[in-house]
């Protein structure tokens, strides 16, 4: 199979690449897999992504491309969906031209967060953002033109070895301060970009895993939970890192309280989701530090 990923330049996108190119789905110059940056293509342009497809000839799009900037989303909504929503439709129509699979990487702020059970794949969406109507209109217009060969993989709460994320921002603040407050009252699940690319690789192999999947960590966490398991993972005292509530950071966007999401689809298809967020917190940290 020829793949080609989008947003190759990002965090979860490089991880993709990588990924792909570890398990031997390259051959020896790296042709059976093509990284376009946002600098090499604008999802939005159509004339650009058919020229792409029409280069690479790719069986598999991953699009992880997107405008993640949760909120300055609420005053230019207008530019975050031009990719968070039209940019996925205009690669699902490409890929429907075509005959080619797409796998578009969505969100939990498609939810409204305010559950209290794991989110299931097919549980009723209700985004109280920008960011997350313009994801949900993206994953609308995927499964849409590809009803039969769309794959919607929402995850939460990544973090990596490339690029700004909470892991890394804890690591290097361990060594700035002697304590500090992170927010207690938020719940969801810790997820390595490297666990969701070799998810996303998975589900690329597999013609029969089209619709929505959730690609997170098992188990469940507060961000003062990943906090303090940062903390101790670096042989630093856990309790340095002190419990406050979301009201102490008031952000333009609300945050979800809680954003848990299941993975009944994986067990469907016979295949076993992302394991425990400390796990591969743990294996993490043999890259970011």
């Amino acid at each position: 199979m020829r793949w080609l990923v989008t947003g190759a330049g990002g965090m979860l996108g490089r991880d993709v690449v990588a990924r792909l190119r570890a398990v031997g789905t390259a051959d020896a110059d790296g042709g059976a897999v093509v990284g376009l940056t946002r600098a090499d293509l604008d999802i939005t342009d159509a004339a650009a992504v058919a020229k792409a497809m029409a280069d690479h000839a790719p069986d598999v799009v991953v699009n992880c491309a997107a405008y993640t900037a949760v909120d300055d989303a609420e005053e230019h909504e207008d530019a975050a969906h031009a990719i968070n929503g039209e940019g996925p439709r205009v690669l699902a129509q490409a890929c429907a031209e075509r005959g080619g699979r797409l796998l578009h990487v969505s969100t939990d702020y498609v939810f409204a967060g305010d559950g209290t059970r794991p989110y299931a794949e097919d549980d009723p969406t209700g985004p109280l953002t920008a960011y997350g109507r313009t994801k949900l209109a993206g994953e609308q217009a995927v499964l849409a033109a590809l009803p039969e060969s769309g794959t919607v993989v929402r995850t939460a709460w990544l973090y990596g070895e490339h690029g700004a994320n909470f892991v890394r921002t804890m690591i290097r603040l361990e060594g700035e301060r002697d304590t500090l407050e992170v927010v207690d009252d938020q719940r969801g699940q810790p997820t390595w970009t490297a666990d969701v690319a070799e998810a996303l690789v998975a589900l690329g192999a597999r013609p029969d895993a089209h619709g929505v999947f959730h690609a997170t960590s098992a188990g469940e966490a507060t961000w003062c939970d990943l906090a303090r398991e940062v903390f101790r993972l670096l042989g630093a005292d856990p309790e340095r890192v002190r419990p406050t509530t979301t009201d102490k950071f008031p952000r333009p966007a609300p945050r979800p309280a809680y954003s848990v999401l299941g993975h009944d689809r994986w067990a469907e298809l016979g295949m076993r989701p992302i394991r425990p967020w400390r796990d591969a917190l743990r294996e993490a940290f043999a890259v970011m530090t």
